[in-house]
């Protein structure tokens, strides 16, 4: 197979995002904003944030269609630098911020959107982003993209093939397809586990001991003073402190001023909890061994500045992540490491944990654009809980561990995955595979 290379000026056009004034979110047009573009190759219209209407003196010209493709303009980590995703058959009008550049194709009859954006997004193409980068501050701008080269398979006539491209896209399409049903299934099962927290432990309807809904069947609430509400019988109300066994927050120095920070590790920061594949070494005190992770302490981000601004993310801590890098990993001091006093709580406090994250509570918001800035840790911990019975806290755990396990296979599934169609996305662009 043939190919030629074209300037991405050459195939198509740049246009800046909209800016406006503060208080402008609300009921009206949906809108991309960077964090939008780290949640897969399609934009998802489901999750995107509103503008009110007349936010935009013309809205028309910051209007996406089928086949634009989305680049992060500016980025505080260097993995987010250039991220792109697409507007997939949009429903509805659908805008987009002054931190994007939208890029549309001159004729997309003659260049396929879908191949473009998997190059674009392969690990070839994102190393032009990423690889060469001096600071943690990361822009591009419509000429610096318009000068980068992407390789158009010919056919025998010298024109562009658009047919070779939907061929090629067809096998890795099919890879993705797969992935993206994985990630459905797991955040259903995840609903599971929210539902049921909400029904047991929020409604109090988890089993009596004749297996019906404690509550709605009769029984016992008793006042309780501190917080202000009925809770069941023989529950105990203590600090969320008492659930922790020990807080694991980071410690450690860079490589080239390791000194007597001489025990190799490898370190989580706040950017690595979107995809924990691959994690930079640090050096620790060998008597702080201790703050080593282990599997089912969770890591939760306490500072801005990640590609998705996530901001009080938590994430569990899981047996392939410490074997993967030699049981030697360690919580940055972005984040706080956290390990449950007892496992029949992990579940529980997850749960917990969510819901406070969702609600926005002891966070410090700062408006959709900037996110989540500051997570106030030692105010959380010290609120006082409602902490259920072992018993049922063990069943509420053994339940969700299930689901868990099966989480974890197909998230262990989509690594392999996505390693294979990263493989598989060069051969087939130069020719070394064929598609027939």
């Amino acid at each position: 197979m043939e190919l030629k290379k074209y300037k991405l000026r050459q195939l198509g056009e740049f246009k800046n995002g909209a800016n406006y004034p503060k208080g402008s979110y609300g009921e009206g047009d949906k809108i991309v904003n960077v964090k939008d573009l780290f949640r897969g190759r399609f934009v998802d219209e489901k999750s995107l944030d509103e503008l009110k209407p007349g936010s935009l003196k013309d809205k028309t010209i910051y209007q996406t269609q089928d086949g634009d493709i989305l680049f992060t303009r500016s980025s505080l980590v260097r993995s987010g630098a250039g991220m792109c995703a697409m507007i997939h058959e949009p429903s509805q009008c659908i805008l987009f911020c002054g931190f994007i550049i939208r890029y549309r194709l001159f004729n997309p009859k003659e260049v396929y959107p879908l191949y473009l954006l998997y190059l674009l997004r392969s690990p070839q193409y994102r190393n032009l982003f990423t690889g060469n980068q001096q600071t943690n501050i990361t822009n591009i701008n419509q000429d610096s993209l318009g000068e980068i080269e992407v390789a158009l398979p010919i056919d025998l006539k010298g024109k562009i093939d658009y047919e070779k491209q939907v061929q090629i896209v067809s096998i890795l399409d099919d890879l993705d397809n797969k992935i993206a049903l994985n990630k459905r299934i797991n955040a259903k099962l995840e609903q599971v586990a929210k539902r049921l927290y909400d029904y047991w432990f929020v409604q109090f309807d988890f089993p009596d001991k004749n297996g019906k809904p404690y509550k709605s069947s009769g029984g016992k609430m008793v006042w309780n003073e501190q917080l202000k509400r009925e809770i069941p019988e023989r529950w105990e109300v203590k600090p969320i402190s008492e659930m922790l066994k020990c807080d694991i927050a980071g410690d450690w120095g860079e490589e080239e001023k390791k000194g007597n920070y001489n025990y190799k590790v490898n370190c989580v920061r706040g950017c690595d909890m979107i995809d924990m594949t691959s994690l930079p070494t640090r050096y620790i005190l060998q008597a702080n061994s201790k703050k080593l992770l282990q599997a089912d302490d969770f890591i939760i981000e306490i500072s801005g500045g990640s590609p998705i601004q996530s901001t009080g993310r938590i994430v569990q801590v899981t047996d392939e992540i410490i074997n993967r890098f030699d049981k030697k990993v360690i919580c940055s001091n972005f984040c706080h490491g956290i390990r449950i006093a007892e496992k029949d709580y992990i579940s529980y406090f997850l749960q917990m944990w969510n819901m406070f994250y969702e609600n926005k509570v002891f966070f410090n918001f700062e408006g959709k654009t900037s996110g989540l800035k500051n997570f106030q840790f030692d105010t959380f911990i010290s609120q006082l809980w409602v902490f259920p019975p072992k018993q049922l806290s063990k069943q509420y755990h053994e339940i969700v561990s299930l689901n868990r396990k099966q989480i974890d296979k197909s998230e262990s599934e989509n690594q392999k995955l996505i390693s294979l169609r990263d493989c598989l996305l060069p051969m087939l662009m130069n020719g070394q595979v064929e598609v027939r």
